[in-house]
């Protein structure tokens, strides 16, 4: 006899929500930018006339409210995707505009105001990539979303990738589901694959250009250089700085003694990562994967309450670092033996 299920049991999780997530702080992260971009190049326009002023948070909170009607009135995995991009626009006009929520003079242009929204979106990327490497469903869960791929594919129909994904979700919750959701199958459309886009060719030779960047080892002697170089000359110029008197003109000491800390630890990691190397090379990547990490979502916060957004190029040139360390820590423990 099946269970009798509890009245208070938890929802069951999508599998795909990691994707959602990422769509959702992707479009986030561009509008912001964007926005930025438009305002500076326009010299900050503003919408309205007769002591009215129409902010983009507004914009903001409609775009939001759009993404949460679409996710809520539609099926399916376009829907989804398509909620999750405009509530992401929607978040990134209304968190742009933080500056202005937390300070009395609705300050726009609040120094700290770039950092609150890197936490904002680095908290968003850390719990998807939570979500991406924890998302194990059960039996339950499995067929729940199973059935949910079914439904999205009654209109549409449905490929033979998606067909056999369903079933590979089915497989092991038991005879009874695995043939009720084969019959499902057998009643929906089939569809045939998607013509390919015209950008996909285009996708693929990036792929391959950064897999082809990520994995030589003059590109891995470089970026380790840097990333044991690189904390000492932040030190040193905050040093410089302090000496030729210019450091005093800083109105955000706390920021700029942030950034310091966060270049002693990623220095200190660094250096016992290249201590390493000779004798212990997996070890001594995971350290430089640490130091890394620690900048990005430590030193980088900082970083942007002094520099503002014109820290983003320093932002991508750390996640360029940190995919190319990632990758040879990956082949550095698949090349290590299983009894180590």
């Amino acid at each position: 006899m099946a269970a009798r299920p509890s009245r208070w049991s938890r929802p069951p999780r999508v599998l795909e929500a990691p994707s959602y997530l990422q769509a959702f702080v992707l479009s986030g992260v561009v509008t912001v930018l964007v926005t930025r971009a438009y305002l500076q190049a326009t010299g900050y326009p503003q919408l309205g006339g007769g002591g009215l002023h129409i902010a983009h948070v507004l914009w903001g909170g409609l775009l939001m409210t759009a993404g949460l009607g679409v996710a809520l009135v539609f099926l399916g995995s376009a829907a989804r995707i398509l909620g999750a991009i405009l509530g992401g626009m929607g978040f990134g006009l209304f968190i742009d505009e933080v500056g202005k929520f937390v300070t009395a003079g609705t300050d726009y242009f609040y120094a700290p105001a770039a950092s609150i929204i890197y936490v904002a979106f680095a908290l968003l990327v850390v719990i998807t990539q939570a979500l991406r490497g924890r998302t194990r469903l059960s039996a339950s869960e499995r067929t729940a979303n199973a059935l949910f791929t079914v439904v999205g594919g009654l209109t549409t129909g449905l490929t033979a990738r998606r067909r056999a994904a369903v079933r590979r979700l089915v497989q092991g919750c038991g005879p009874e589901v695995e043939e009720a959701v084969a019959r499902l199958l057998d009643a929906v459309p089939r569809s045939e694959p998607p013509a390919p886009r015209f950008w996909q060719p285009w996708l693929l030779r990036a792929r391959r250009l950064a897999v082809w960047v990520t994995t030589h080892r003059w590109v891995v002697a470089v970026v380790v250089l840097y990333v044991v170089g690189e904390p000492f000359v932040v030190v040193l110029r905050v040093l410089l700085d302090a000496v030729t008197g210019e450091l005093p003109d800083q109105r955000e000491w706390g920021a700029v003694l942030g950034v310091s800390v966060s270049a002693l630890i990623t220095a200190a990691l660094s250096i016992r990562g290249a201590l390493l190397l000779p004798s212990d090379q997996p070890r001594a990547f995971r350290l430089f994967k640490l130091a890394l990490l620690v900048d990005l979502l430590f030193g980088q916060i900082f970083s942007f309450t002094v520099n503002q957004f014109g820290a983003v190029f320093a932002l991508a040139v750390d996640l360029f670092l940190l995919a190319v360390v990632t990758a040879e820590y990956r082949r550095l423990c698949r090349r290590q033996p299983s009894g180590r």
